[in-house]
């Protein structure tokens, strides 16, 4: 009999944990939203938090922010360094709207100063829901398997019209037509698992300008502000806010 109460006991427990869960993650979309939806057009960058200011491709990152607000262009990143900082760097320093969407990592990161508004993540499936929504094009600098994701990831929901197609901007064929090259030789022609439209879903370049011609020459307000519109009435984002931020229990489950 004990152990069955344990049993029950034990399955409770976890079903706290689990509601619990639920209302971070509401938290975190709510308040995703709130800051989101008041930035505006935005390109988000992407690129390795490794990169040292004195690589060139961190001068280019910094160029690119800087360009984009020439364009009345805000500036999304990871918040983090490496090409984060150099694009958030060149957007802040150009007077624009420079955003990070940090994440609570145990090895990194910390947020880089470059930003005026900042977002810090606990869910890494909430920050990229930021990243793709609230974006009208995708520039990825060299990175690691970051942004690798987020490059397979933006071409998928592209692929599979998930989201309406906005343009991601590969920057230097020295990192990326390795990549470009095993997905036209092997995935296309070897083994057909790509179409050979879905080639033409990216662009290659190594011009930072380019790169920032590419997107806002394709950028449509009427498409932007369909895709960014509330999708819940304000009144119930209001209620969820209330709700998530305002239960204080004496001991939350830890995760």
């Amino acid at each position: 009999m004990a152990n069955g109460n344990n049993d029950i006991l034990s399955r409770e427990a976890a079903l706290s944990r689990e509601t619990w869960r639920l209302f971070r993650i509401l938290s975190e979309f709510v308040d995703g939203f709130e800051v989101m939806s008041q930035v505006g057009p935005a390109v988000t960058v992407f690129g390795s938090a490794r990169t040292q200011a004195d690589d060139p491709v961190y001068q280019q990152a910094v160029e690119c922010g800087k360009l984009l607000v020439k364009r009345d262009m805000a500036v999304i990143t990871g918040g983090g360094p490496g090409i984060m900082e150099a694009a958030n760097k060149g957007a802040f320093e150009a007077g624009g709207k420079s955003v990070g969407l940090n994440i609570d990592l145990p090895m990194e990161q910390d947020p880089n100063p470059y930003q005026n508004h900042q977002l810090d993540f606990r869910y890494f499936f909430i920050r990229k829901v930021m990243f793709v929504k609230y974006a009208c094009g995708f520039v990825c600098f060299p990175g690691g398997f970051g942004t690798m994701d987020e490059f397979f990831e933006a071409i998928t929901l592209i692929q599979t019209n998930k989201i309406d197609p906005f343009p991601v901007v590969l920057v230097g064929h020295d990192f990326w037509d390795g990549l470009v090259d095993w997905m036209r030789d092997t995935m296309v022609k070897k083994y057909k698992t790509v179409s050979p439209p879905d080639m033409d879903l990216f662009y290659v370049t190594d011009s930072v300008e380019e790169s920032v011609d590419y997107i806002t020459s394709r950028f449509d307000m009427e498409s932007w502000k369909l895709k960014t519109s509330p999708t819940i009435p304000q009144s119930m984002a209001t209620q969820i806010a209330q709700a998530t931020r305002g239960r204080t229990p004496m001991n939350p489950p830890a995760e």
